[in-house]
């Protein structure tokens, strides 16, 4: 969309939230890799300056689900109201009358993300992190009107079912693989809860030491809280290292009571995500090289885990 354009449709949609506020400024926000995210500065009515994000979705977010933004509006409602701390929802439209793509309005947070957690502590950086995540495994799906989430362990075996052409063997993807379709479906041990699908340290923001949201909920899916802890072990292991996915882990099992045994499994199923793609991910060789390192070892501990059970 041309600048000009772009910027009549902000104006426009202030207008719809706020008709006595008036459009101070935008500016694009970095890490929107599957949605455009951009900041809205607002004059209000007594001198009040409000600050909003508008995410407008991508092709993929939207050929995955064509109703994300009422979705995405009614989750953040939902996990909200049950303590977990997400940007307030505030507007959504998908008519294609403001933007031609869906879209989502809400809060803006002041905070930032943080990579390196020594200056607070690690003890306390991943006891919060393990307790926002607990807070979201927490959340009753029965109680919950959230038909739309999908099924993890379905995505799963639908992956399985998809292979590639070529297998990414410098990541163990056959390996991996032939592990998982001997065993799937898992059986289910766990009550299925509220999986927020992408929770790692990019998408939390810290302030004052003090973990202030959890961002970005539209990979948000239903199944056993141990896919997303597995996911979640192996973003820290590549962000942070290996002592650090101890104290996560230990962390997080202090504080929920479930059945691990098939934890080994569900962290294979993570280790498959980045097969194929993990340079994009990585984004310069010296970070590939870390990531493919931490990568082994954590396939390596999964399969030393498989062969204790």
């Amino acid at each position: 969309m041309p600048e000009d354009h772009e910027n009549l449709g902000f104006e426009r949609l202030v207008g719809e939230m706020y008709p006595a506020g008036r459009l101070i400024r935008s500016w694009t926000l970095t890490g929107g890799v599957s949605a455009q995210v951009t900041a809205l500065e607002i004059a209000l009515p007594e001198n009040e300056v409000k600050k909003v994000v508008v995410r407008r979705y991508g092709e993929a977010d939207l050929a995955g689900d064509g109703q994300i933004a009422a979705h995405e509006f009614t989750l953040l409602q939902t996990v909200q109201a049950a303590g977990v701390p997400v940007p307030s929802p505030l507007f959504y439209d998908q008519s294609g009358r403001i933007f031609p793509k869906p879209f989502i309005v809400i809060e803006f947070v002041e905070g930032e993300t943080i990579l390196e957690p020594a200056d607070i502590g690690r003890e306390d950086f991943f006891g919060q992190f393990a307790a926002s995540l607990t807070g979201i495994h927490r959340i009753k799906l029965e109680t919950q009107d959230l038909p739309f989430l999908p099924d993890m362990t379905q995505e799963i075996a639908a992956k399985l079912a998809r292979k590639p052409a070529q297998l990414d063997d410098s990541l163990q993807e056959g390996k991996i693989r032939a592990v998982l379709e001997k065993v799937w479906p898992l059986p289910q041990t766990n009550p299925l809860g509220l999986l927020h699908g992408d929770y790692w340290p990019g998408n939390i923001l810290w302030r004052e030491g003090r973990l202030a949201v959890v961002l970005d909920w539209e990979d948000a899916r239903r199944g056993d809280p141990l896919a997303d802890l597995a996911n979640t072990r192996l973003e820290i292991l590549w962000s942070y290292g290996a002592e650090a996915l101890e104290i996560f882990t230990r962390r997080y099992k202090e504080l929920m009571a479930l059945d691990y045994t098939n934890l080994p499994y569900w962290d294979l199923c993570a280790a498959l995500r980045p097969a194929g793609r993990i340079a994009l991910w990585a984004g310069s060789p010296e970070k590939e090289k870390v990531m493919r390192e931490r990568h082994a070892f954590f396939v390596a501990q999964a399969f030393e885990s498989l062969s204790l059970l």
